[in-house]
């Protein structure tokens, strides 16, 4: 961790109690900062508070009372909070700086930083590169919206480490002087139209992640949205990735290329799908940038199979592959699953109506011979297969839904199980949902 002095002795607000604001607090102490939490919610976790008293951190919970701002040098807030909220209109009002935590990160990290964000593919871009890097012996520590805190994170790496950093719009909007060492978009698509108002506001901030990197740096684009960097006053360098067309990494003739080096076929490589062609592409070239052996990438590339509900490969039963893609919570994720198949496939969907129309996905239903569903979304799904004019069921969930499908496959089959709805009218999230369809698979297997 550098010693860093610029928060000593300033007023700090921590707006949010979530892992964020509690790696908040312990960093903040820690820099001689006077720190005050505040949490709408009541703030029930004794152990804490009485570590917090005893830091002199004051808890103001409940509410979030305009007079804390009277003292307010910084207000590092959860980056769920939208900005909207009374508070922090008043806080941008008497020009109060607002941040998210992974501003703190950037201030204490000894390690160099690669900060990966876009609409989709940064949580697979971050594991995958994690693993190329571990094995070319690097020590990366994954971590951001990814689960573990920036600032835990950097508290913890020392110099010889890397961090890498996936990156949500929501914790880019709260950024000042973070500056990454590496920077990757996937591609940036309308999404959270719901917290930041608009599309304008939503691709501004993710084009924050770049805006204080320098020539020493280096950002990796997708080359077929190029045209967001016109009239950019950008000073970092860039490298494009392509799946489709010539660029630093493309793929041409069935191979991956980067830097014009083949580097493998990419029937080769385990994890399915067009899109995370891209995604292999743009971590190809961090990889490349940070100097990973061409050796270590094809490790990785060949026992790389994805992660939990992102087109999981879970196995096969009778010669019938499974996948498991519960993090498909829009039609776009589940585009990109259908479009990876080119085996006959059990289509399982459904979820929460969102109100969507699911014609758009007719296009990419070619080898869906059969949809089973469930959820409230069950009967725009049956008549989505009436379109398709393909057989359709009914189930109660992807546990019982597995078992069904499994009834219909024969040897050669995909079982999809790619939601294309959010998850909440029968689970919590999308990562307990998809936990259920593994119990369905696992008493299959």
């Amino acid at each position: 961790m550098k010693l860093f002095s610029g928060y000593e002795n300033k007023n700090v607000i921590v707006l949010g109690y979530g892992r964020s604001g509690k790696s908040a607090v312990n960093a903040l102490v820690s820099l001689g900062a006077n720190v005050t939490l505040t949490t709408n919610e009541v703030f029930s976790d004794e152990e804490s508070e009485q570590k917090y008293n005893a830091w002199g951190v004051e808890i103001v919970d409940g509410h979030h009372p305009a007079n804390l701002l009277n003292q307010a040098d910084l207000i590092v807030k959860n980056p769920g909070i939208p900005y909207s909220i009374p508070f922090l209109k008043e806080a941008e009002e008497r020009k109060i700086p607002i941040v998210t935590e992974v501003e703190i990160a950037h201030h204490l990290s000894e390690a160099p930083i690669y900060a990966l964000t876009g609409t989709n593919g940064k949580t697979t871009c971050t594991h995958l590169l994690g693993e190329m890097l571990e094995n070319n012996g690097s020590s990366p520590i994954l971590c951001g919206n990814i689960g573990y805190p920036a600032t835990d994170a950097a508290m913890e790496a020392a110099a010889d480490d890397t961090l890498l950093m996936e990156l949500s719009s929501f914790q880019l909007m709260g950024i000042k002087e973070f500056r990454p060492n590496i920077a990757v978009i996937t591609n940036i698509y309308q999404a959270h139209l719901d917290y930041h108002g608009s599309v304008e506001e939503y691709v501004h901030a993710k084009l924050e992640i770049f805006k204080n990197m320098t020539a020493d740096d280096l950002l990796i684009f997708n080359k077929k949205q190029a045209s967001m960097l016109e009239g950019l006053d950008i000073k970092c360098r860039i490298q494009y990735f392509d799946a489709d067309n010539a660029a630093d990494a493309y793929a041409a003739d069935g191979n991956l290329i980067v830097h014009g080096e083949v580097i493998m076929p990419v029937k080769d490589v385990v994890l399915k799908g067009e899109h995370n062609i891209e995604n292999i592409l743009a971590t190809l070239l961090v990889a490349s940038a940070h100097g990973v052996s061409l050796d270590a990438m094809k490790q990785t590339l060949t026992t790389f199979s994805g992660i939990s509900h992102r087109l999981e490969r879970l196995g096969e039963v009778g010669e019938v592959i499974y996948y498991n893609d519960s993090k498909a919570t829009n039609n776009l994720a589940t585009s990109f699953a259908l479009k990876s198949f080119d085996t006959p496939v059990i289509w399982l969907a459904g979820g929460l109506d969102r109100g969507q129309s699911l014609d758009e996905l007719m296009q990419y239903a070619g080898h869906v011979k059969r949809i089973v569903s469930f959820g409230q979304t069950a009967p725009k799904f049956k008549a989505l297969a009436e379109k398709l004019d393909i057989p359709y069921d009914v189930t109660d969930n992807p546990y019982t839904g597995i078992e069904l499908t499994h009834r219909y496959a024969v040897r050669g089959d995909t079982v999809l199980f790619s939601p294309a709805c959010a998850s909440w009218d029968q689970y919590k999230d999308y990562e307990r949902r998809g936990d259920h369809f593994k119990e369905g698979f696992a008493k299959l297997s």
